[in-house]
């Protein structure tokens, strides 16, 4: 019986023995794997802020930049004003360096010169096209601006495409003369016997930005491609040309970074696509004369206050934004009374915030109903598609370009406001080119554009999670390090909306992590990822080239 007994007890002991280890084992793995997934690998660098200071202990949410950047303690989360804290230090000197880049580029690539080159040169030459329609015109316009940002990374030509021989908003806006157009491009490939003479096609290889599926934004080696024309599609906002960022190759990433910075950098980013703008658009000889006609002689405005209502008439909202515009007005040098310029989409709201203004600034706006001058395709001042009416307003659409251009003569400040989403890119792009205007390069003093977001209360009860829209300006700090329950707010913004999530306080909403999967890219809670797996992901995929065929 003893002899029998013995071996089944040491077994009793041995199982729960073997068990720890292999629980203790797993648990290590496990916690390995975590690791592995939160820290970026050596072979494709990325560096995130945040995640470089929560491990150095817990973030207070009332912590100044400084204080956080050492590792202070207590909530994990920040404020909207916390966060724009970062944005203080301004950006003219990285946008001056761009601006002599942009230069430089036209002065190598624009039409006047390629037009002039050899015959072998010219069909040996690169050009990248940017195609709007006439829809929102912030959106459109970033279709344009992200050819040209393409274009300069990929020291290639310009075209900007019309339709039956017009420009996108040609009746509203004016093009330098240093793009080309599809038309010539044809002309000048035949006239150079490119097919004839070199064998070589004009084709165009179609990039659909929108359609993981069908984008190489962050696998391929563009400046490698031989298309003579590339045409990268559906850039809606700041975010596509980004995206290069984080592209595989370096010599992209390189190119991406002399313009736009390095991500995790977010105080050391250039405006660019407000420099794009003032070398490539302008307002038309009529928009041009109506924005004349608002400001009826006198100087360009002080600030530019932009309220995105969608026809709804909030209190809060007007509350808000009015104790922001007073903030930015004491930031003002000495003016005896600031003028301000209101643009919005609901014409109520204009009235009631003029009303609360109108004892501390001269009020100016564009009243179209008024103005009797000639705008191009204006025959029917009232002709509006209704299914737009709530998004766009009740105005004719031309109204929109005047207010753009007339707002973005702002010296000294641009403020957002709205119902729902604050920072659109109608608003960033009226910050953006405001920006460009009042940097001057002889100027002695260069002071730059504050550029504000005013939220109400409500709008940031939840923190910043409404603010989904991809290509909204708020979008990549609206996960969980946006403090719930916060005050209105009237923060500091950035010129160069970001569009990745590197930064000090950014952190990615679900959805857009599951959005970034099909892109390759799995996100952490700060908003990192596993560049091997991005790689993996580029190395096991077939993306179909679609080109084009043009000549």
């Amino acid at each position: 019986m003893s002899s029998k007994s013995t071996p089944r007890r040491r077994r009793r002991v041995r199982l729960p023995f073997l068990l720890i280890l292999i629980a203790m084992f797993t648990i290590l793995g496990l916690f390995m794997a975590d690791l592995r997934s939160i820290h970026p690998s050596s072979q494709l660098p990325i560096k995130n802020e945040t995640l470089e200071i929560m491990e150095n202990g817990v973030v207070s949410a009332n912590k100044t930049k400084t204080e956080l950047e050492g590792g202070g303690f207590g909530n994990k989360c920040a404020t909207v004003e916390e966060m724009g804290e970062i944005f203080s230090r301004g950006y003219v000197k990285e946008s001056l360096r761009v601006r002599r880049i942009i230069h430089n580029h036209f002065v190598v690539n624009g039409a006047s010169r390629v037009r002039e080159l050899h015959p072998e040169q010219f069909c040996n030459h690169g050009f990248v096209i940017g195609k709007a329609s006439e829809a929102g015109l912030g959106n459109e316009l970033y279709k344009i601006l992200t050819a040209a940002a393409l274009s300069v990374m990929l020291n290639r030509s310009l075209i900007i495409g019309q339709t039956r021989g017009r420009y996108p908003f040609g009746d509203y806006i004016s093009y330098s003369n240093i793009s080309f157009t599809i038309k010539e491009v044809k002309h000048l490939w035949r006239q150079n016997r490119c097919l004839t003479k070199y064998g070589r096609h004009l084709t165009m290889r179609i990039d659909d930005f929108q359609k993981p599926s069908r984008t190489d934004v962050l696998c391929s080696n563009w400046k490698e491609w031989e298309h003579p024309m590339i045409w990268f599609q559906n850039t809606t906002d700041a975010v596509a040309a980004q995206f290069f960022l984080k592209n595989v190759h370096p010599e992209m990433r390189e190119a991406a970074s002399a313009l736009f910075g390095r991500p995790e950098n977010l105080r050391y980013r250039a405006n660019v696509f407000g420099e794009l703008m003032r070398i490539l658009m302008s307002p038309s000889r009529d928009v041009e004369e109506a924005v004349n006609w608002t400001l009826r002689g006198g100087r360009d405005p002080d600030i530019a206050l932009h309220m995105r209502m969608m026809m709804n008439r909030s209190v809060r909202a007007k509350q808000a934004v009015v104790d922001c515009l007073r903030k930015a007005v004491d930031n003002l040098p000495r003016i005896s009374k600031p003028k301000v310029v209101l643009v919005s989409d609901t014409p109520s709201i204009i009235k009631d915030i003029a009303l609360s203004i109108d004892q501390f600034a001269e009020v100016l706006h564009f009243d179209y109903e008024h103005f009797d001058g000639n705008i191009s395709g204006n025959e029917n001042k009232l002709n509006i598609l209704n299914f737009r009416a709530r998004d766009w307003g009740p105005a004719p659409r031309w109204v929109a370009f005047v207010d753009f251009f007339l707002a973005s003569r702002a010296k000294h400040a641009v403020i957002s406001g709205a119902h729902r989403r604050v920072g659109t890119t109608y608003a960033q792009l009226i910050a953006a080119l405001a920006a460009a205007h009042t940097l001057d390069e002889s100027a002695s003093t260069r002071p730059s554009i504050t550029f504000l977001s005013s939220f109400q209360s409500n709008l940031v009860s939840e923190g910043l999670r409404n603010q989904v829209g991809w290509g909204h300006v708020w979008n990549r700090y609206a996960g969980p390090l946006s403090c719930h329950g916060q005050p209105n707010q009237c923060a500091l913004t950035p010129v160069l909306p970001p569009a990745w999530w590197d930064g000090l306080w950014q952190s990615p909403l679900p959805r857009d992590a599951r959005r970034m999967e099909a892109y390759g890219i799995k996100l952490s809670g700060f908003g990192t990822f596993n560049d091997s797996h991005l790689i993996n992901f580029c190395q096991s995929r077939k993306t179909p080239i679609v080109n084009l065929q043009l000549i």
